[in-house]
């Protein structure tokens, strides 16, 4: 289980009478294992920056967020790393790929980085599922926006994650690779019991999600 207890975000700079202001204000929320959650929200309303906070990448200004009994952020940053490398993915909204390395090198990177072994196999079933495993020799230069977030997703799933974060998973897919993701992260969190948390302007995603939030000026509230 994640946790996340009070958990806030302060940016400086001047704003009416205050000398600062929230782009998350304080928060409780809690992502059970076998669940996915989807999170929802115009632009700029503090969605990725809620994500990048309990995916261990942002300090809170405020607050603790907690793997298990682990509380991520009085780690140190190697230990951190190392824990996110083998607990935490993450599907980024924007790209992503090391373009010297061919598309299946760039998904069994993160294994590599940390000497575990590689997840061929896995990478291969998991790029046949999305489609792309005719690309596993081809650079990132020669892939369409669509197939690089697929590669990403595949990156993340095949690291089997605790807990996987995606942003805005299928900005750059059409209707049938839409829900081909949806599909698949729900089974990998139904499945495994994993738990999925997608940050998405898709309104077709709230069928796949067991919790529904929706975000606005940095305030969160559950709608399902």
């Amino acid at each position: 289980m994640l946790r996340a207890e009070n958990l806030s975000r302060q940016y400086f700079r001047k704003t009416g009478t205050a000398n600062f202001f929230y782009a998350v204000k304080p928060l409780n929320l809690e992502l059970l294992p076998g669940q996915v959650t989807v999170l929802t929200g115009r632009s700029g309303s503090g969605k990725t920056t809620l994500l990048n906070m309990l995916s261990g990448l942002l300090p809170p200004s405020d607050g603790k967020v907690f793997l298990g009994e682990t509380d991520l952020y009085q780690l140190d940053d190697r230990t951190l790393s190392r824990l996110r490398n083998e607990k935490i993915g993450v599907v980024p909204q924007g790209r992503s790929a090391v373009d010297t390395l061919t598309i299946l090198e760039n998904i069994v990177l993160p294994a590599k980085l940390y000497g575990r072994d590689y997840p061929v196999e896995a990478a291969l079933e998991q790029m046949d599922c999305f489609g792309i495993r005719h690309l596993q020799e081809a650079r990132p230069a020669e892939l369409s926006g669509g197939e690089l977030r697929r590669m990403a997703i595949v990156r993340a799933l095949v690291q089997a994650p605790e807990i996987l974060f995606a942003d805005e998973p299928t900005g750059d897919l059409d209707d049938e690779n839409t829900a081909l993701v949806f599909s698949r992260l729900r089974a990998f969190a139904h499945e495994q019991g994993k738990h999925v948390f997608i940050v998405t302007h898709e309104t077709d995603a709230v069928q796949y999600a067991d919790a529904v939030y929706r975000m606005d000026l940095g305030t969160v509230s559950r709608e399902k």
